[in-house]
Formats: C-alpha cells, structure tokens, sequence
C-alpha cells in the first residue's frame, strides 16, 4: 500500500491505495464517487473521464499512485453548490443524456472542450467528443448541448 495525497472536488484527501490500483476503482470504491464509471477497461469509451489538473483522462487507465498530488474534479464537484454548471444545464435542456451511463464523462470532456475553445464549431466539438462513446447514439443532442452551453457560457463570462 502506498498513501497518497489528492485533491478530489475541492477536498483534499490522504488515501491508501495499492500499486496497481487504478483512479476509477479508487474513486468509486474508496471516496464512494460513482460518478465515473468503469465501462471497456481499456480508454476508449470516456466513461470514467475525470478532470485531472484540468485534463480530461481515462480514469480506468490512470493509476491512483501516479495521480499523488493532482487535483481531481469528477461530476460530483462540478456543481460543488448545487446550481449546475452550464454544460449540465444545457445537456438537460437539449435531452442529450437518455440512458446516463456515458453522460458524466460526456459533461467533464465537454467543459475540458470550452475551457480551451469557447467557441467550438459542429466539428470541432464532435473530433473532441470522440473518445466519448454513448451507446443510444445521442451525439446529434450531445453536440448542440456543447454548442448551447458554449454560447451561454460566453454570456456569462466576465
């Protein structure tokens, strides 16, 4: 076991992991986050996308003790106050969630997106979400969610 210190949501955390622990299983197992969610295994379906140091990654391929230090944002802290951030509200609004499995992963790649582009186009957004699998096929709703909350988004910013 290796102790490691993480700071998850805005909340640090001193954890005891094992070396081949990966961050989804810690999450969800230890911090009981079951927001990301452990799908193919292999980083290829943006389940488990979590923030980390603002990056969007596979949590499912990342190893907790390699996360020592980082600063980790899953679905639960991106609403730390209960008000929705714009792109929950837009993925609302515009249905782009049916079943909900891919939906947090979907959401923090898509603020990960309008962090480093506010104003993507449809292709843009859609070469972006590609590592983000949704298995009812909501990508038409998905992409306008992106493109509304993008809009809004550049309203309220100062």
């Amino acid at each position: 076991m290796t102790e490691i210190t993480i700071r998850v949501n805005g909340r640090e955390r001193r954890i005891a992991v094992e070396a081949q622990a990966t961050l989804v299983e810690v999450l969800r197992r230890d911090l009981n986050l079951t927001g990301p969610r452990e799908s193919c295994g292999q980083g290829v379906c943006g389940a488990c996308t979590v923030l980390l140091n603002g990056r969007p990654v596979s949590s499912c391929l990342t190893l907790a003790v390699l996360s020592d230090g980082a600063d980790i944002v899953t679905i639960e802290g991106l609403a730390p106050e209960g008000e929705l951030h714009p792109v929950q509200r837009a993925f609302v609004e515009e249905s782009a969630a049916q079943c909900g499995f891919c939906t947090p992963g979907m959401i923090l790649a898509a603020v990960s997106l309008l962090e480093d582009n506010p104003n993507p186009d449809e292709t843009e957004i859609r070469e972006y979400m590609s590592g983000n699998l949704c298995r009812c096929g909501s990508y038409p709703r998905v992409t306008r969610a992106i493109q509304s909350a993008a809009a809004r988004m550049r309203v309220e910013r100062p």
